[in-house]
C-alpha cells in the first residue's frame, strides 16, 4: 500500500510540475507574439507593383474619386473601426499625413465598418486626407486588394500610365517622402 501511495503523489507532483512549465511556455509564446507583431508593424500584404483595378467613389466631402484620379504619388490608408491595430496606427497616420507632400490632395483614407463608429475616424482623418467610408471603402479595398486591416501604401503612375504600388512598409514615425 505504501508504494501505491509514493506511486500517485509522486504522479501528481509530476502533473503539476508539467502544468506549471505548460503555462510558462505559453506565456512566452505570447510575448515573442507581441514582439513579432510590434517589429513587423502593420503589413497590407499587397506586393510591389500590383496594378490597382478600376474603381469610381464619392469622398465623404461629396468629390468624385477615380483610379484616373490618382495621378502623382499618393499615401493610402485602409482602416476598420472594428480593427485594435487600426485604432492605434491611425493617429501615426494622420501625423505622418499632415507633412506629407502634396498635402491632402495626396493622401487617401479609407474607413470601413458601423458607421456610428466610422465618425471618429472621419473627423481625425478628412483634415488630412481624401476619405471614403463604407460600401465604396469596400470597392476600394477591393480595386487595392487589401487583404488585411491596417493596410498602408505609396501608390504611384508607372511607366505605362497604371497605378501600381509602389510602397507597402511605411515607417509612419520617419519624415515623410515619396518613394524613389
Amino acid at each position: 500500500m505504501p508504494t501505491l501511495v509514493s506511486a500517485v503523489v509522486f504522479l501528481g507532483a509530476f502533473c503539476v510540475l508539467n502544468l506549471i512549465l505548460l503555462i510558462g511556455v505559453l506565456k512566452r509564446l505570447r510575448e515573442h507574439a507581441q514582439q513579432l507583431a510590434s517589429v513587423n508593424g502593420p503589413s497590407s500584404a499587397v506586393a510591389l507593383g500590383t496594378e490597382i483595378g478600376e474603381f469610381t467613389v464619392r469622398t465623404v466631402d461629396d468629390r468624385p474619386l477615380s483610379r484616373e484620379s490618382l495621378d502623382g504619388e499618393t499615401l493610402v490608408g485602409f482602416f476598420s473601426s472594428t480593427c485594435a491595430p487600426c485604432k492605434e496606427t491611425m493617429p501615426k497616420f494622420v501625423a505622418h499625413a499632415e507633412r506629407y507632400p502634396g498635402g491632402r490632395d495626396r493622401v487617401l483614407a479609407v474607413v470601413t465598418g458601423d458607421p456610428a463608429r466610422v465618425a471618429d475616424f472621419i473627423a481625425e482623418l478628412r483634415v488630412v486626407a481624401q476619405v471614403v467610408t463604407n460600401t465604396d471603402g469596400d470597392k476600394l479595398a477591393d480595386a487595392f486588394q487589401i487583404t488585411a486591416f491596417p493596410a498602408l501604401l505609396h501608390v504611384s503612375p508607372d511607366a505605362e500610365s497604371r497605378l501600381v504600388v509602389t510602397a507597402n512598409q511605411l515607417a509612419l514615425g520617419e519624415p515623410s517622402t515619396v518613394p524613389a
